[in-house]
């Protein structure tokens, strides 16, 4: 598939939304490499997807429906801990004060990429033949009429737990965290839009897993756009770039911090995919997230890191969220 730079992508997101042309996009971490396509042009035997309302994978099937054989080789608790304490002096000195710290995990599994894609269950799904499959549970940005809107997701929890769902509601560090990143949406949406506005505010969601069911509590955050926003949507959309879910607050200075803290280069990892056609636009973050690189799979995962973070429960969090939604 052509792979688009920054200029290229938007002027050709400019072009199809404002000729109506439905297509789909799928953008990196760094925004800097991008798939922008008509959805009449996609090919199935190389790109399938799931959008929710839209989708070229009807038909999509796979023979394998063996019970999922799923092993992972985490970092080490010491690695992991040696990356944590990167970002926990940059939170200490107040620079930050909030980071989406994330790590790469080899996996072992008797499903391809392709049999992940069609067993699992998600609220948005890519497949990229011989490169990543992802399963995401998180809305990135939302445009209809005349209003956009953003769903920040910050905040998992075991849901099988006893009273798992007022733990998750009543923790500090959880909520602080959450506060952070919808600061952070709402002034990325002032960016473009006259006037935003909190929603709903931690509400709650299950999802079911391989590994067993987690509850992830989200925000909803809204703003008015002007009328003619379809002839510039993806300067809107780059502009919301890279997501404040998986970066920090503040964004610039997170990046940097991101840059030194993680051992490997994100790639498709945290970026975004999604599809508009004029009219509408709905787009997701790419979590929940395998590559395939040299043959080798590898899962990525992270999560939110405060002042009031500890390192032996995100790296517990990290563990929790490398799964696959398959029953």
């Amino acid at each position: 598939m052509e792979y688009l730079n920054k200029v290229e992508a938007i002027a050709r997101m400019n072009e199809l939304s404002a000729s109506q042309v439905p297509f789909i996009f799928v953008i990196d971490y760094d925004a800097q490499r991008s798939i922008v396509m008509p959805v009449s042009e996609v090919n199935p035997e190389e790109c399938l997807f799931d959008f929710g309302s839209v989708s070229n994978a009807a038909d999509a099937k796979t023979q394998n429906n063996e019970a999922v054989q799923w092993e992972c080789t985490f970092p080490s608790a010491e690695a992991y801990r040696r990356s944590f304490e990167t970002v926990e002096k940059y939170l200490q000195s107040d620079a930050i004060q909030l980071i989406n710290l994330t790590c790469r995990v080899p996996i072992q599994t008797n499903l391809s990429l392709r049999d992940i894609y069609c067993r699992a269950e998600a609220k948005y799904k890519l497949w990229l033949k011989d490169t990543l499959v992802c399963f995401s549970p998180e809305i990135f940005v939302r445009i209809e009429g005349d209003e956009i809107s953003s769903y920040p997701m910050k905040g998992t929890i075991n849901a099988d737990q006893p009273q798992a769902e007022e733990i998750i509601m009543n923790d500090v560090k959880e909520a602080e965290e959450h506060q952070a990143v919808v600061k952070l949406i709402s002034d990325d949406l002032s960016r473009v839009a006259d006037k935003v506005w909190v929603e709903r505010y931690r509400y709650t969601d299950l999802l079911h897993t391989n590994r067993g069911r987690i509850i992830q509590t989200s925000s909803e955050v809204r703003g008015k756009l002007a009328a003619d926003w379809a002839t510039h949507v993806g300067d809107i959309l780059f502009s919301q770039l890279p997501a404040g879910s998986i970066t920090g607050y503040p964004k610039a200075k997170t990046i940097d911090v991101i840059a030194e803290a993680e051992d490997y280069h994100r790639g498709f990892y945290t970026g975004v995919m999604g599809w508009c056609d004029g009219q509408r636009l709905d787009s997701s973050v790419l979590i929940r997230f395998i590559d395939q690189e040299n043959g080798q799979l590898y899962f990525k995962a992270g999560g939110g890191v405060t002042v009031r973070s500890q390192w032996e429960r995100e790296y517990k969090e990290v563990q929790q969220k490398t799964y696959v939604p398959i029953r």
